[in-house]
């Protein structure tokens, strides 16, 4: 099939942009012919046709519409069969809601409503009218409470709405990588060889939760425990909340890690306890790697972990729930959780995240 892909510039680093380029690469390899449609900052694709599409960079209300005028002009009469857009649109066959719904996030960031800012306006705007499918033929939830929610909050039809989880690159992401990492990526940190180490991964701090993370490691009071934080973000309030705490000298700020493999070679658990999270691919990764998960119930990855198996479900995001659930992980074999990690990711393939979008282009050319 001719696929239009719709989707910000893919940087490698985060976990929705890791997703969506194993899912083009994937897709590319079965034979469908995709034009990656972007804007000027995408590097060149192997494999794909890269069109970047002109759009005014500020403010960003401009840069959101300008940009999805410009998708609805590039795909109107190019003969596209399936037009996929990761992006809020003006006009697609299938709508990727890899970011949720911006009305319930601004609600669990008690952010309150749409009104206080054009942006936000602009954004609850374009996904009122994809979610009542107005601009959208079909919707695609990456997670089954993403779905819920959708559907909850806009009536959505159910059948107009599928859940498919992202997948996985099982060989970059692997049990064997602490063999090969852990110890030298430890030295690199200057993580102590017998700590107990927890790595936060992800971009948008307050968002997935770091402050009550550390809140809640404060709690266990154990020198022995060490905290890698890797993303993009102003880390300066949380070094003031670590050096409050007493954690500042158990704390390794990393920043983005294109090998972030690496890093979670080199850790016994991965906390993402997040406020408001569609899905989390840190949860699929640090699984494959055979690392257990802390995680909220405001995560999408939550779907995929089991207390005290291949790790723990926080109730809330907040202090107590998250020390009384790395208190239980602690106490564990960690031999079992590891393989129990790997085994649940195992399903999770770039293949299966492929096979779910194809079903959905067979049904819709129909």
């Amino acid at each position: 099939m001719k696929l239009a892909i719709v989707c910000r510039p893919l940087v490698f680093h985060g976990g929705v942009e890791t997703s969506t380029a194993g899912l083009l690469g994937e897709l590319q390899r079965r034979g469908h012919a995709i034009d990656l449609l972007t804007t000027r900052g995408q590097a060149d694709v192997p494999g794909l046709n890269v069109r970047r599409l002109p759009t005014l960079p500020q403010p960003s209300v401009l840069r959101l519409l300008t940009f999805a005028m410009a998708a609805r002009r590039a795909t109107a009469s190019a003969g596209y069969d399936i037009v996929q857009s990761h992006e809020r649109g003006l006009r697609q066959d299938i709508y990727r809601a890899g970011e949720g719904v911006h009305r319930a996030y601004l609600a669990a960031m008690g952010r309150g409503s749409a009104a206080s800012s054009p942006h936000h306006r602009l954004v609850c705007a374009l996904e009122g009218r994809i979610f009542r499918l107005q601009s959208a033929r079909h919707v695609v939830a990456i997670s089954r409470g993403g779905k819920a929610e959708i559907e909850r909050l806009f009536q959505t039809p159910a059948e107009r709405v599928s859940c498919i989880y992202n997948g996985v690159d099982l060989t970059r992401f692997h049990p064997d990588n602490r063999g090969r990492h852990r110890s030298g990526t430890r030295a690199a940190l200057g993580l102590p060889a017998d700590s107990w180490t927890i790595l936060f991964v992800g971009s948008g701090f307050h968002r997935k939760g770091l402050g009550p993370l550390l809140e809640g490691i404060a709690r266990l009071a154990d020198a022995r425990i060490r905290i890698v934080v890797a993303g993009k973000g102003d880390t300066g309030p949380y070094r003031t909340l670590a050096d409050r705490l007493g954690l500042a000298a158990q704390v390794a700020w990393t920043g983005a890690r294109r090998d972030v493999e690496r890093l979670y070679a080199a850790v016994d658990v991965v906390a993402l306890p997040a406020l408001y999270e569609p899905f989390g691919n840190v949860h699929l990764e640090a699984l494959a790697t055979g690392v257990p998960v802390l995680s909220s119930r405001a995560a999408g990855g939550a779907e995929l972990i089991a207390d005290g198996q291949n790790g723990w479900v926080a109730a809330s995001p907040t202090a107590a729930a998250i020390a009384s659930g790395l208190r239980g992980l602690r106490d564990l074999d960690a031999s079992r959780l590891a393989v129990a990690a790997r085994e649940s990711a195992e399903p999770f393939t770039l293949g299966a995240q492929a096979d779910g979008f194809e079903a959905l282009y067979r049904e819709l050319k129909r």
